[in-house]
């Protein structure tokens, strides 16, 4: 699920629209001579909200009504259509119409090493104490989900991480699930302009990153450590047996409902003894669930602790 994220180091968030001059149906309807109102009326926006929170638990709100409302027009511009009527229609029936809709609410940047406390603890606590409770008898592979991995970077910075840190004779997988489509595609390929390699370590470009024309090709055997998946997190992904998720600055924006059957699906997904990273502005305080909130040197999260 959406898993949502904003702009460089905030959260990901319902994407901000400015208007532009289109035409939105035959009748020559413009945004210059329409109200916000007008295109969008109540009973429409009720109808819209709740099916976009039902097939993804993101939540609009009058706060964010203008966000739904220019993605909307964009939508019916696209598909030809010159009523809100017409295309409730299609996308009550056509599936990838829908997740084309759901992808067009949020946008997805991030960066490598985002929020660097969180990989500290990864490296000085997580990591050593999921090697101790196997012992030496025990299976030496670590599972990892990032849950709205947006355009990779998070996932490929697990994977360069556990590349530098893990013992030789320990292995790793790595799931990287969102909403959107257009950001597993940017993840899938990997190359990055040379904007959003911001925060990788200087030492990690020349043995992780071929460089290019404008930007950076990350390596092949980095790449294949990350399985790009769509996921919507109103559902169940399937998963099970994970040492570590990360799913961070996402659920800020899921009402109380959505976030704690998000959190219920995290803790299905999880193996016993295992970790949930999510963002700095988020936390299940108040919400009754069965994780243990963990606080170290490096940073704050929580555990499986059964």
């Amino acid at each position: 699920m959406n898993e949502i994220k904003g702009a460089i180091d905030t959260p990901r968030v319902p994407a901000y629209a400015f208007f532009t001059r289109i035409s939105l149906t035959k009748r020559g309807i413009t945004e210059s001579n329409i109200g916000m109102s007008d295109f969008l009326s109540d009973a429409d926006f009720e109808l819209y909200r709740k099916l976009i929170y039902d097939a993804s638990g993101i939540t609009f709100s009058a706060t964010n009504r203008s966000i739904l409302e220019s993605r909307l027009k964009e939508r019916l511009r696209d598909k030809k259509l010159e009523s809100l009527t017409e295309y409730y229609a299609l996308i009550v029936k056509d599936k990838e119409e829908l997740k084309t809709l759901l992808d067009s609410v949020t946008t997805n940047l991030t960066r490598f090493f985002r929020n660097q406390a969180h990989f500290d603890a990864i490296e000085k606590y997580v990591v050593p104490e999921l090697i101790k409770l196997r012992g030496p008898g025990g299976e030496r592979k670590l599972r990892f989900w990032s849950a709205g991995c947006s355009t990779g970077e998070e996932p490929y910075t697990l994977a360069m991480l556990l590349k530098e840190i893990l013992p030789p004779s320990w292995s790793f997988e790595i799931v990287a699930s969102d909403i959107s489509l257009k950001c597993l595609m940017v993840g899938k390929e990997a190359f990055y302009a040379d904007a959003r390699i911001q925060g990788v370590p200087e030492a990690y470009l020349p043995k992780y990153f071929d460089r290019k024309p404008g930007g950076y090709q990350l390596k092949d055997d980095v790449k294949k450590m990350v399985r790009f998946d769509y996921h919507n997190l109103k559902n169940d992904s399937g998963q099970r047996g994970l040492d570590v998720v990360f799913c961070r600055n996402v659920l800020i924006y899921f009402d109380e409902a959505a976030q704690k059957a998000a959190i219920e699906r995290f803790w299905e997904a999880m193996a016993p003894k295992s970790f949930l990273f999510i963002g700095h502005s988020e936390s299940l305080f108040g919400m009754n669930t069965k994780f243990e909130f963990v606080k170290t040197d490096w940073a704050t999260f929580y555990r499986k602790n059964v």
